[in-house]
């Protein structure tokens, strides 16, 4: 089986804790961050993904905005060069010990982080990443 992300949940999924918009969001991501640590392939989609679904039952989520277009791009270019080649949608990725850790400390360094400006998650990320990944729900271990 395969996880649909969109290109910035690429950079997401590096410092995601447990927090998040609502319960069910988080309950969800939880079972997301699970099916990545057994292995499970992503494919890189366009809009919005499995992370994004229970936003969707939400009023006005925010995964059609153009700002998170405009996210999804520059995401997509950051870990494209940090992997050494282009990225676009419909590719596959599979994150292995040492692919999270050439990312994370890619992130941690401020290289694959354009993205990130102006999102409301900045500071935590920032936190979490600079606390070395401790608390981290993602664990790869192979």
């Amino acid at each position: 089986m395969t996880v649909k992300l969109r290109p910035h949940h690429l950079l997401c999924m590096l410092t995601y804790v447990g927090k998040g918009y609502s319960q069910a969001f988080t309950d969800n991501y939880d079972r997301v961050i699970e099916r990545l640590a057994g292995g499970e392939e992503i494919i890189i989609g366009e809009g919005p993904d499995e992370i994004c679904q229970p936003l969707l039952e939400t009023t006005e989520p925010h995964c059609h905005n153009v700002s998170v277009t405009e996210r999804d791009t520059q995401a997509l270019l950051d870990v494209g060069k940090l992997l050494g080649r282009t990225l676009q949608v419909g590719d596959r990725l599979e994150i292995n010990l040492s692919t999270l850790e050439g990312l994370r400390q890619s992130f941690a360094g401020g290289t694959t982080r354009t993205a990130c400006v102006g999102c409301e998650w900045f500071e935590l990320c920032t936190t979490v990443s600079a606390d070395g990944y401790d608390s981290v729900k993602l664990h790869i271990v192979e």
